[in-house]
């Protein structure tokens, strides 16, 4: 029996399955677990078989096992279920089954989750065998056209492309290696198979283990396309696991191994802290992922092949995307959206990094102004962003406005928000800072036509500082397109 976030393993003889409990005789003694909470692996383990009417659900096992059977149960919860939800996890599967209304009990709803890979989620939809799509990536253009092609439309709308969660692959060492930052070219040399030995970083004078995931998996895919500018390029490997649990037991096991895994997944494995290019250091923290600063940061998908769903589709997709799922998402150990604050003092990083010298007179007046302003706000986690080559904000944006809208009306009376445009440093410093301030009106209008009525006795501005505070490099076009970002700011009323 594994956990879903694969921190607790049990092993023993299964006994008995009722209703949504195991019974197993392990070396503790007789355990009774819920069958929502673990991962039944092995030949005694039942087999989850599919109905007609069952909600088909495949793709990304990190979705798949790491959340879904815990949103499937608070799914069910929401739904005043009766009988009570029964959720198994069995085999790499994910069963759920119950009644909507007590009219409903000789006919419950059911939704049958299969933990394969991002890929196949969208071949599973273009065969027509899954309702929903689970991946750890967002659709490729290639996937998008043979889906268009079938005859589910444009799968990059808000009616077919849902984001659920926020995720951050997690690069991982023995918790006894003494090796505690690395840097985006060191952690390059020990993936492309130049730097063999935890020595040449100041650790022990040891073979590096270099653990990876499978070519098939979309972790690696995202992790190779970040790590490597050569899109060719591929991880050179010690060993290859097929799922972030095993990579983090290896991890574990092995005191020169290193890995990378999704947030939820370190297992007690120490997370290492990265240093970009330029010199930036970025930590695997819930703010940092949710403002999509980190180094390997990525969203979490579902995909419907229909736009007009059946309506025990429709209703869960719904419920996967409001605020009522954060709570599932989070106690899964993922990332959420709901939205966290930070104060910004002059203590920390951002500020140091503003009080430096700047050759340009303009551009030090600009910091200087940014600075004497942070310091009277707090950083809200919200972050509006411009895909590349666009005016119009990403796919994010629609969410972030209602969870922002939400938050503010929760806020005291005469609360001030700032909405701050920065870009990144592609041409002239004073145009840059002038499209920063556009960008930040912008997204303030058009926050301010969503919410509409609704907010109450809120103060909205905007300014901008152009390049000033990258929170990435611009010598990438992801560096860039991070850097192209409208942030939120708030200070609350003292009274």
């Amino acid at each position: 029996m594994r956990s879903a976030d694969g921190t607790v393993i049990l092993k023993g003889e299964l006994v008995s399955f009722e209703g949504d409990t195991y019974s197993l005789t392990t070396e503790l003694g007789a355990l009774e677990l819920s069958a929502s909470r673990v991962d039944c692996q092995g030949r005694s383990c039942p087999v989850l078989e599919t109905r007609p009417t069952d909600v088909q659900i495949s793709g990304s096992d990190t979705v798949a096992l790491g959340i879904m059977p815990l949103l499937l149960s608070d799914y069910a919860d929401q739904m005043d279920a009766e009988p009570k939800a029964q959720v198994i996890s069995a085999r790499g599967s994910i069963q759920a089954r119950f009644a909507r209304s007590s009219d409903d009990n000789n006919n419950p709803g059911g939704f049958l989750v299969t933990a394969t890979s991002s890929s196949k989620a969208f071949e599973k939809l273009n065969d027509g065998t899954a309702d929903i799509g689970l991946a750890s990536r967002r659709i490729k253009p290639a996937e998008a056209d043979m889906l268009q092609g079938s005859g589910s439309g444009d799968m990059f709308s808000p009616a077919h492309e849902h984001i659920i969660a926020v995720d951050s692959l997690v690069v991982i060492t023995h918790p006894k290696n003494p090796v505690q930052t690395l840097s985006m070219r060191q952690l390059r040399d020990i993936y492309s198979g130049k730097i063999t030995n935890w020595s040449q970083f100041g650790g022990h004078d040891q073979p590096i283990t270099v653990v990876a995931r499978q070519e098939s998996s979309a972790t690696r895919d995202q992790f190779e396309t970040r790590l490597f500018s050569d899109a060719a390029q591929t991880a050179d490997a010690t060993y290859e696991a097929r799922d972030n649990n095993a990579v983090a037991a290896k991890v574990n096991a092995d005191p020169n191994a290193i890995g990378y895994v999704g947030y939820a997944f370190t297992r007690g494995a120490k997370p290492v802290n990265l240093i970009n290019e330029c010199g930036m250091k970025t930590q695997p923290d819930a703010f940092s992922a949710k403002t999509e600063e980190y180094a390997f940061q990525r969203r979490l998908y579902m995909y419907a092949r229909s736009a007009s769903p059946r309506e025990d589709t429709r209703d869960f997709l719904e419920f996967a995307t409001s605020k009522q799922a954060d709570a599932a998402i989070s106690k899964a150990g993922f990332i959420d959206f709901a939205i966290r604050s930070k104060l910004q003092t002059r203590e920390s990083s951002r500020a140091r990094a503003l009080q430096t010298s700047s050759d340009d007179p303009f551009e030090g007046i600009v910091k200087r102004d940014m600075l004497n302003q942070m310091v009277n706000f707090e950083r809200l986690s919200t972050t509006f962003r411009f895909p590349t080559g666009s005016a119009e904000l990403d796919e994010r944006a629609s969410r972030d406005m209602a969870r922002l809208t939400d938050y503010l009306n929760d806020q005291p009376y005469g609360t001030r928000v700032m909405f701050v445009g920065f870009s990144d440093d592609v041409g002239p410093f004073e145009p840059n800072r002038a499209l920063s301030i556009n960008r930040a009106e912008k997204v303030m209008n058009r926050f301010a036509e969503y919410a509409g009525g609704t907010l109450r006795s809120i103060d909205l501005t905007h300014t901008g500082f152009g390049e000033v505070a990258p929170t990435a490099c611009n010598i990438t076009e992801k560096g860039r397109a991070v850097n192209r970002r409208v942030e939120v700011w708030v200070s609350r009323a003292t009274s």
